[in-house]
């Protein structure tokens, strides 16, 4: 539910006549930030390594290396060197060879290593808290056969993976409905503190936040690492992931939620008693300075433990993160006072018949808020994430944003008909308040019910046979469930409201799981970059460079990628191949395609080569020379039409 209460004409006239001129606010501010994207990284991203994947060296090296995009958490056995046998030929040290924006580690090799293919796996853990792996292999003197198979499996997955998202999605849900539940009774309906629908909701939420982060805690080793359930006992292991950032993010949340026990036990002890016994009149002047100090006390550790996710996840990395940060807390605050007052709005609409109708409309100006400040929010890190327009739509992350998009733009269309049931609701007489509708026939009221479910109502003898008194005592259970719903249901503006809030609700729990997959998504933007960087300049047994290189003309069929292959990929006269595919992946038979070779260490180039087309999509040129070695930049300029041309570059070694 995002509307405000009813107010006077004009009132509603300024409302309706903000609203599209904030969504068109809030669409150039994204079409702004979407076309100013600047370069980031999210996950991290292996960038080199030496020896090269399938390199072969005439001597065996005396370590291996490896270059990330970002920061990463390494261990001594995160680097692993096998010989065409499988057994490690690794020294099992990590070196660490990191300097200034250099994220570089190795490992030392033994000695003596005969010729033969070799095969390196590695594993880590990037800086937004997530699992990333990799094999690759080189060859020493000449390639051999091996009997080492490279992982089909990636970091982070199988059933370990599974029981962390599990965790993960918990985590997630119990803060919204913690946060959420207590913001609803808070802002929108104190008298709700002494409801024991409520508190049950409020407490399973922090049982289950809590629950989730030591899950996540002794699950940290086995997701980062083995992906075996019996190392959550290596007592080692654990103390390792309680010195990544990620282990103290998640013992500051520990920490928080101790505070937040301590909220609970305040807000459902004292302060609901004093509720309680409080007339309207005496609400305000007896409660008014406990209200306000558990609201602050409560935003501070909600937004504490917000931070525990902002400080260890896509946040916390990539660019402006002292920006991110805050916007990311703000996020989280904000989907977790709608969403989680959304659940406790449906738990008090379903069980407790005498919720008021100012709960319900102070609750809808709340949810306003909390959308807004979700949208501003949500936009800056869309932009952040993905960057551009086809990030949006060729990306995982992308989709899985548009998708989150969508179910939003849903929820709020939900929420619209709940307005209109809200709006109802404060227009009803104030006599309707105790009355209900014809329930078979007859009149039944909340005093009915309250002399039928009395004491002496439901005196009866109790006979001697336990069998007996069971089933006497289950079916008064029943008719007191019964005489509760009639209740509930006696007043239809209030039944179509609650219809309407258990949709938004079971919407709500779907958007959740959306946004916990994205949590472990790589970035749009991210992948992107890697497309763009290309292939990896790879020196195969017969040195040819072999680049794969993206473009986009940006008109109609200007999409594709061009394959470059160099030969011999050094010094002196080299053989080029060029093969362009269109987006989808068939020979894209361009009007032009030049290409030009620049070293610029040493001033030399642009030199301008005009393959010939040997066949639809492939060109061809012979005797390319290039006269020294050094870092080449190649420029491929490719034209789709009379007028859509680019140009898209990738520099490599020759040697």
């Amino acid at each position: 539910m995002t509307a405000t209460a009813p107010a006077p004409s004009t009132a509603r006239a300024r409302a309706t006549a903000l609203l599209p001129r904030l969504a068109l606010v809030l669409a150039a501010l994204l079409a702004t930030l979407f076309t100013a994207a600047a370069p980031a990284t999210a996950h991290a991203a292996l960038t080199a390594s030496d020896p090269t994947d399938g390199a072969v060296v005439a001597t065996a090296p005396a370590q291996v290396t490896l270059s990330f995009s970002e920061q990463v958490a390494m261990g001594d056995d995160s680097i692993r060197v096998l010989d065409p046998q499988g057994r490690r030929v690794d020294t099992g040290e990590l070196r660490d060879m990191c300097s200034g924006n250099t994220v570089r580690y190795g490992t030392a090799l033994h000695s003596g290593l005969p010729n033969g293919t070799y095969t390196v796996a590695w594993q880590a853990v990037s800086a937004d808290s997530h699992p990333i792996s990799g094999a690759f292999t080189f060859s020493i003197g000449a390639p051999s056969a091996t009997e080492v198979s490279l992982p089909t499996t990636t970091a982070g997955g199988g059933p370990v993976g599974i029981a962390y998202g599990i965790a993960r999605y918990a985590a997630y849900a119990g803060f919204t409905v913690l946060v959420g539940g207590a913001a609803f009774i808070l802002l929108c309906w104190r008298r709700g503190a002494a409801q024991r629908p409520l508190q049950k909701l409020v407490v399973r939420a922090w049982v289950t936040l809590t629950a989730a982060t030591l899950a996540m805690l002794v699950l940290g080793t086995p997701y980062t690492g083995s992906g075996r359930f019996a190392d959550i006992f290596d007592l080692d292991g654990l103390r390792a992931v309680l010195e990544t950032k990620t282990g103290a993010s998640l013992v500051s949340r520990l920490l928080l939620l101790g505070a937040a026990a301590l909220f609970v036990a305040v807000l459902f002890g004292v302060y609901a008693r004093r509720m309680q016994d409080a007339t309207s009149e005496e609400e305000d002047k007896d409660t008014g300075d406990l209200t306000f100090g558990l609201a602050i006390g409560g935003a501070v550790v909600a937004g504490g433990i917000a931070a525990t996710w902002a400080l260890s996840e896509h946040a916390s990395t990539g660019i402006q993160p002292g920006l991110a940060m805050p916007a990311d807390i703000l996020h989280m605050l904000a989907v977790a006072t709608w969403l989680g007052g959304l659940s406790a709005l449906l738990v008090a609409l379903h069980k407790v018949p005498g919720i008021e109708r100012s709960a319900v409309r102070r609750f809808s100006g709340v949810a306003f808020v909390s959308v807004v400040v979700l949208a501003v929010t949500g936009v800056y890190q869309a932009w952040r994430q993905t960057g551009s327009w086809s990030a949006l739509t060729g990306t995982e992350y992308g989709r899985l944003l548009l998708l989150k998009v969508a179910l939003v733009a849903v929820l709020l269309g939900v929420a619209y008909m709940s307005r209109k049931w809200t709006a109802r609701l404060a227009e009803a007489p104030a006599a309707r308040e105790g009355a209900a509708s014809e329930a078979g026939g007859q009149e039944v009221t909340a005093d009915d019910v309250s002399r039928e479910t009395s004491p002496a109502a439901a005196t009866v003898t109790v006979p001697a046979d336990p069998e007996r008194a069971a089933q006497l005592a289950r079916q008064r259970a029943a008719l007191e469930n019964a005489r509760e719903k009639r209740v509930r249901d006696a007043d239809p503006d209030r039944a179509g409201l609650r219809r309407s809030v258990l949709v938004e609700a079971a919407i709500a729990v779907v958007l959740l799981v959306v946004t916990t997959i994205l949590t472990s998504t790589e970035p749009g933007r991210t992948v992107e970059q890697e497309a763009a960087r290309g292939s990896s300049a790879t020196a195969v047994p017969d040195r040819a460079v072999k680049i794969t290189l993206p473009f986009d003309t940006g008109g109609q069929n200007g999409k594709g990628s061009v394959r470059l292959e160099l030969d011999p990929g050094r010094v002196g006269a080299n053989t080029l191949h060029l093969w362009a595919d269109n987006g989808d992946g068939q020979p894209f038979d361009l009007p032009e395609i030049k290409v030009a070779f620049t070293l610029p260490a040493k001033d030399i180039g642009p030199l301008p080569v005009v393959p010939d087309q040997a066949a639809p999509g492939h060109w061809t040129a012979s005797g390319v020379q290039l006269p020294l070695a050094g870092e080449w930049r190649i420029d491929v300029t490719v034209r789709t039409s009379d007028i859509d041309q680019t140009t898209v570059q990738k520099t490599v070694k020759i040697g």
